[in-house]
This record gives structure tokens, C-alpha cells and sequence, in this order.
């Protein structure tokens, strides 16, 4: 099945600092594929001292007059795409478009226009969408109840089309990236991004992820604020927007391109997209390069540590000022489900090794700056941290003596992880090993 409503759209900016946005430019349809032109007046704030124009991305879409080609192999400039919805934003909008019930939904397809113009406007980095270029109307719902947004993530899971009222409820999170069901929500002039459970969880994800967040925090790492609320009996993540900023006439959107970007890939792609390049582009491109690489090469320790495989290229992200790039904060640091022992993570770490391993990590440490000795230190003092704050951290989630069990040295310190190590390497964990195996002992 599909729909091709659109044939254009204008690309509506937030500048440094500014509470209301501009149009930039416009996205034209043509043969499959989306190109993108600034408009002239955009261009002329270029002089304006106060507010100038900025590329959305100079590497892609430089601040040039004319229709600007798409690099090789993409079909929509990337910096654009990563203000589009991802797999759960697609489904709302099928299911409001479509009224596409059950398996269905997985058959249907609207064109990429139509995602852009019919998600929510209050997307994740500066950018927005609109069939005008002259007047901002946001596509926006009142501020609503957790219950009312996870009886919506519920409707639309279970393919039953939604009512209006809560059609307007879920729809205001549709732009929003990742694949399960989450909403936005602002509270005590905070804005955050709701992660529900869903119906095929066969553990509390959401507390996993919570736990993951907030060991990684501990361990030093900077990372999105989250906390634990309960709605309609079920546990709900929040997780602090970094992306925005409270100004006294409003909002501020702060701009962010994802290391797929970086990379000039696309998610077909996404399977070439390694650590050892983005630290390259980091060293190159970045704000305090070396503080950066340290910064990167412990998320990748504790990745592999707490069993997070799904750190892919849209899982890494950079703000943008026009001039340069800065790492945001860490998201979506999520333990996946795990049979066996043997894993991989969804990055390259170095050449073609993807192994869940800390020895790979070891041996990838100059890429990032860090000498050996630098890298068994960031590991050996992350196990230690995770060692210490385990039960007051799972205590602070209420979770499960069974999914305590269930995530320890499953997700949490896999055998794997620690294969390949020397045994000097290993110390930092070898007096806890016997508690290791029984979190119960701490």
C-alpha cells in the first residue's frame, strides 16, 4: 500500500539562541528522491550579525545558493533524515493515516514527505517541517497524562486505530527516533522523552535501561538525566531532552546531526559505521578532541560491560553551532536481550572487529588517544563502580530478585566480555568474582 501526498516541503531552522524559527530552504520530490535548496532570504541573514544563517550540516548541505545533489547512495540529505520518525513515530502515523490494523501496519508505506509533514513538530535537534514558507503552524498536542500516552502506545501496538483525543495524545511524540513506543512530556519547565513497556517485553526493558543510565553516570560518563515513574500501575522512563533549552520567551532548540551523518551513510549502510572512523572525524572536527575520544572510548567499555549491542550510528549523536561539533550526551544505553554468550556490537570497533569484548576495546585504545594503561584504567575502574553500586542501584529501580538475576552476568558482565583478557587485566573484578555470580552476596 501507498500514499504519495507531497511533492515539497519547507525546512523550518531554530538558530543559536533563538526561541522561534526560520525557513531555511525546501525539500523537492523528484524520481524517488528528496533534494534540498536554501532559500534566498535565508541566505542573506548570512550578514546578519545578530541571528545568521547556519548550515544544517556544511558537510552535506552547505550554505550555498541552487538545488545541492545528495551525496552517493542516499536519497534524502541525512541531516534532514535524522529529524524524520524511526520505526515507532512510522506506526502512529500509518495507524492515524491508515487506520492500519495488526500485522498490516508492517505493509504499508507513505513516502518520506508524508513522515516529515504529518509527525509531530517538537522533534529531537532544530529542525521542522511545513507546507508553507511563510507561516510556522507546529503540529503539536496539549500537554497529557502518562495514562492517556500509554493507552495510546497500547492502541497503536495492538494495530486498533486510535481515537481523535488520543490520536492528538501520541501523535505529539511521532517525530521522535528509536523502535519502542515513547511520547513527550513537559513538567516543572523540563521537557522529556517518555519510554513505555511494551506488550513484547519479556522483562522490565525500561527499568534495565534506567539501571544501564544511571550506572553509566556513576561510572563517570556524561549521560541524559532519567528517573523511574509509575502510570496505570507500569513503570515509565523519563529521560531528560538535551536538546532543549528553557529561555525566558521560550524554548531554545539546540541542532544535532547523528554519527551516521558524520559517516555520510545511510541505515542500509549503518553496517560500515565504526568507532575507529568516528574517532577520526572527532579528532578532526571536534570541540576538545582528546577529552572527546576518552569520553567515547568509555561509552564503548561500558557498552560492552552492561551488554548494550544496539549502539549503532543513530545512538551516537553531535550538537552543531554552524562552526563546530560537540558530543551529546549519551541515550539510549539499553542492555538487549541475550541467549548466549557470544555477541557483537552494532559498530565496528577497529578494521572488522565487532566482538563484545574488552580485549578488542584494548586493542582499539590508540584510536582514541588513550595508551594501554589509559584503557585497562577506564575499565577496571567502570567494573569496579558497577560491582559497588549494583544492588543500591537495582534497589533504586524496584527491580526483581528474577531480573536481577536475569540481566547479571547475562546482559551485565557477560563471561564473554572478559575473554581474551590477561589476567592483570582482569584484576579489577577478580576479588568480586564469587559475588559476581551471586549479586544476592553483595
Amino acid at each position: 500500500m501507498t500514499s504519495n501526498s507531497y511533492e515539497e516541503a519547507y525546512v523550518w531552522i531554530w538558530l543559536p539562541e533563538m526561541t522561534e524559527p526560520v525557513v531555511a530552504g525546501k525539500l523537492e520530490a523528484e524520481g524517488g528522491v528528496l533534494r534540498f535548496n536554501y532559500g534566498k532570504s535565508y541566505l542573506e541573514r548570512a550578514e546578519d550579525n545578530a541571528h545568521p544563517a547556519i548550515s544544517i550540516f556544511d558537510e552535506e548541505l552547505p550554505l550555498q545558493a541552487g538545488v545541492i545533489e545528495l551525496k552517493d547512495g542516499l536519497s534524502i540529505p541525512s541531516c534532514i533524515r535524522d529529524a524524520a520518525p524511526d520505526a515507532w513515530g512510522r506506526r502512529v502515523i500509518i495507524n492515524k493515516k491508515l487506520g492500519t490494523k495488526g500485522d498490516q501496519a508492517a505493509d504499508a508505506d507513505l513516502d518520506e514527505l508524508t513522515y516529515l509533514l504529518e509527525s509531530g513538530s517538537d522533534r529531537i535537534g532544530a529542525l521542522d517541517f511545513q507546507a508553507s514558507p511563510t507561516e510556522y503552524v507546529p503540529r503539536q498536542a496539549n500537554n497529557v497524562s502518562l495514562e492517556e500516552l500509554m493507552e495510546s502506545a497500547e492502541r497503536v501496538e495492538q494495530g486498533v486505530p486510535l481515537s481523535p483525543e488520543l490520536d492528538q495524545a501520541l501523535f505529539h511524540g511521532s517525530s521522535i527516533g528509536g523502535a519502542r513506543p515513547k511520547a513527550l512530556i513537559e513538567q516543572d519547565d523540563t521537557k522529556y522523552i517518555a519510554k513505555f513497556s511494551s506488550s513484547d517485553d519479556l522483562y522490565s526493558v525500561v527499568k534495565a535501561e534506567f539501571i544501564a543510565m544511571r550506572l553509566a553516570s556513576l561510572c563517570g560518563l556524561n549521560v541524559a538525566g532519567v528517573s523511574l515513574v509509575k502510570a496505570a500501575n507500569k513503570d515509565v522512563l523519563l529521560i531528560e531532552r538535551f536538546d532543549r533549552v528553557k529561555a525566558k520567551d521560550g524554548w531554545q532548540r539546540k541542532a544535532m546531526v547523528s554519527a551516521l551523518t558524520l559517516f555520510g551513510l545511510d541505515d542500509m549502510m549503518a553496517r560500515y559505521a565504526s568507532y575507529e572512523q568516528l574517532g577520526e572525524i572527532i579528532r578532526k572536527r571536534f570541540d576538545n578532541p582528546k577529552d572527546t575520544l576518552r569520553e567515547l572510548y568509555g561509552r564503548l567499555v561500558f557498552n560492552i560491560l552492561c551488554g548494550n549491542t544496539d549502539d549503532h550510528a543513530r545512538n551516537h549523536a553531535a550538537f552543531w553551532n554552524g562552526k563546530s561539533l560537540s558530543l551529546t550526551p549519551a541515550y539510549d544505553i539499553c542492555p538487549q536481550g541475550r541467549a548466549g554468550g557470544e555477541a557483537t556490537q552494532a559498530m565496528l570497533i577497529q578494521g572488522e572487529n565487532r566482538m563484545s569484548q574488552i580485549s578488542g576495546c584494548i586493542a582499539a585504545a590508540h584510536h582514541f588517544l588513550l595508551s594501554e594503561k589509559e584503557a585497562l584504567e577506564i575499565y577496571q575502574a567502570q567494573r569496579q563502580v558497577i560491582e559497588d553500586n549494583w544492588q543500591s542501584v537495582c534497589q533504586e529501580a524496584s527491580l526483581s530478585e528474577v531480573d536481577r538475576n536475569l540481566l547479571w552476568r547475562r546482559q551485565f558482565f557477560n563471561p564473554f566480555a572478559f575473554e581474551g583478557l590477561d589476567a592483570g587485566d582482569n584484576s579489577a573484578g577478580d576479588k568480586e568474582q564469587e559475588k559476581s555470580q551471586d549479586p544476592k552476596k553483595k
